[in-house]
């Protein structure tokens, strides 16, 4: 529930990789629990011995689960963030503290009750923007860097000017168009009237959003066509 409720709700499951690490930590959990007392549990073995093992087992199980859900937590998103003509997924392990400080007041904490939607403001002109060039050849562009966060209200009309026809994604993926219209279905989208902007995440994605810049859902397949 903490996992796929709060955490890595609904797409970002997949967006994220939540489900993936999910299952990772639960096979870990399960070879250092059951499989480990099935290979160490004898009725022969002096009670003593056998309390000792067990209990050694249940801590090496707790200590795993623990620094497994520590890891998820760590691997969190934080935001889906549109920069310039995209949206970026950024994850707690990929901001910077120092990012944080700079950050307008609400930015200065990562939320741990799920990803926010946010958008970004131009760097300012002078040392600002030379930082941020320079942050960005280093692959720390302006979506992952809370100092240039605010709310994805006022980036919509540029998400909307960048955003293009869905005609032109269906177009790019005739094999898999009645996947996505399905797909596009599930999320309300109106095929004619809704638009589509790249998505930077764990693997290929695409953000669906209305003609009022609204997003609706993403789609797995790549949206730099």
């Amino acid at each position: 529930m903490l996992v796929f409720w709060v955490w890595y709700p609904g797409a970002f499951r997949s967006l994220a990789g939540g489900r993936d690490l999910f299952l990772l930590v639960t096979t870990v959990d399960v070879v250092m629990g059951p499989l480990l007392t099935f290979a160490v549990f004898d009725r022969s073995k002096p009670r003593k011995e056998l309390r000792r093992d067990l209990v050694v087992i249940a801590v090496l199980q707790a200590a795993t689960l623990l620094y497994g859900m520590h890891t998820v937590y760590e691997a969190r998103p934080v935001a889906m963030v549109f920069e310039v003509d995209r949206f970026r997924l950024v994850t707690a392990n990929s901001v910077s503290l120092d990012d944080l400080s700079k950050a307008e007041p609400p930015y200065r904490t990562l939320p741990i009750d799920g990803p926010l939607l946010l958008g970004t403001r131009r760097p300012r002109a002078g040392d600002e923007r030379n930082d941020a060039l320079f942050q960005g050849a280093a692959g720390h562009d302006i979506g992952s860097r809370p100092q240039f966060w605010q709310p994805y209200e006022q980036s919509k009309p540029e998400a909307l000017a960048r955003a293009r026809p869905i005609a032109a994604l269906l177009a790019a993926y005739p094999d898999r168009a009645g996947d996505l219209r399905e797909r596009l279905a599930s999320m309300q989208a109106d095929e004619v009237r809704s638009r589509f902007v790249p998505a930077l995440a764990r693997g290929a994605w695409t953000a669906v959003v209305d003609d009022g810049g609204n997003v609706l859902g993403y789609l797995p397949v790549d949206g730099f066509i």
